[in-house]
């Protein structure tokens, strides 16, 4: 199966190459493939925060090879290095507030720089680290895959209809993706027969990315309105949910992306089942519940305007990007370190305790 799933990458996002970061410009999709070349680390916060770059895992990805650069630029700069590059760790996990693989992905850095040995190159073995953390969560993304796809066999066998929400497929990840990842594995074992997409508004993720990201690879995907999505349970026979996660809490409260939460009230009110896929980088066991979870709000514009045309008068406006699931709402989370029923303290603490993939 794992071969099967490795010649069906067809999607990536991030490319480290020559010294530099390349992103695919998720701003201009579907309309546009533009690469961004990041050669300093200014350019990798941008590219986090204006949302070129965007996914969890992606942005924890992107952070670390930032990192790189920005010891490049520091190295080349002279003066104590290791002072100036606070500021860039700082500017990073300042990009994106929400997203728990970006301050997983720092913090493995931090802790790297400080195991350098006296005769290594620090420039080397961060640049290695970074290269690490990305096949990592490739690997990750293969793993839930398989875990995912045992599941909606386990539960409902063949042809099924699953819905999904946001992007959380390769241009989300470092590899197969989170729920994509699942829906993808699904397709190829012949046990997916349609996928639902919501549009997922403001940035409209799911009709530009997952949208594209499906319909590139062949999979049967049909577009809706986010506000058809609980007529879409009651009418079309969804039986599963798959969605990704920006952070988990310890009590298995997931942030994703906002309209996650009522899409999963309306899940257990049709008796669809719920399904979270993300890598256990996005589990923060600092944060008791996700009342602790801080919540990014983006500008008034992404409201106000479309595609650079006025559609709303001058009024106040909310813009969270994200809310919380509570966990009596999900099923299952699915990490690469095994599948958590019914999450809760103890079994997401559990789970967080094992050394190894499974």
């Amino acid at each position: 199966m794992r071969e099967q799933l490795l010649a069906a990458e067809k999607v990536t996002g991030i490319r480290w190459h020559d010294g530099a970061l390349h992103l695919l410009d998720q701003r201009l999709l579907p309309s546009q493939e533009c690469w961004l070349a990041c050669d300093n680390v200014a350019q990798v916060v941008a590219a986090i925060r204006d949302m070129a770059v965007r996914g969890a895992a992606a942005i924890g990805i992107a952070a670390a090879y930032g990192l790189v650069l920005a010891l490049e630029e520091r190295l080349a700069e002279g003066g104590d290095w290791e002072m100036d590059l606070e500021e860039d760790f700082l500017s990073l996990a300042e990009a994106r507030p929400t997203a728990a693989n970006l301050f997983w992905a720092l913090n493995r850095m931090r802790e790297r720089l400080q195991r350098v040995r006296s005769d290594e190159n620090v420039l080397a073995a961060l640049e290695a680290e970074a290269v690490a953390i990305h096949e990592s969560d490739r690997e990750a993304n293969l793993t839930m895959a398989q875990y995912g796809i045992e599941l909606i066999r386990r539960h409902q066998g063949n042809a099924q209809t699953l819905l999904t929400y946001g992007n959380a497929g390769a241009l989300a990840s470092g590899g197969f993706g989170t729920a994509l990842g699942v829906i993808r594995a699904g397709f190829i074992e012949g046990m997916v027969e349609r996928v639902y997409a919501g549009e997922t508004r403001p940035w409209l993720q799911g009709s530009r990315l997952t949208a594209w990201e499906l319909a590139n690879e062949g999979i049967p995907v049909t577009l809706c309105a986010d506000s058809a999505l609980a007529h879409l349970m009651k009418s079309k026979g969804i039986t599963w949910v798959v969605v990704g996660a920006d952070c988990i809490a310890a009590n298995g409260d997931v942030a994703g992306k906002i309209g996650t939460y009522q899409l999963a009230v309306s899940a257990m009110h049709h008796g669809v089942r719920f399904m979270v896929v993300a890598p256990s980088t996005s589990i923060d066991l600092n944060l008791a519940t996700g009342e602790d979870i801080p919540l990014e709000e983006r500008d008034a514009d992404e409201l106000l305007d479309y595609a650079g045309t006025r559609v709303a008068p001058d009024v106040e406006v909310f813009n969270p990007v994200f809310d919380v699931t509570p966990a009596d709402l999900i099923d299952v989370i699915v990490t690469e370190k095994g599948i958590v029923e019914r999450p809760d303290t103890a079994k997401l603490a559990q789970l967080m305790c094992r050394k190894r993939l499974h």
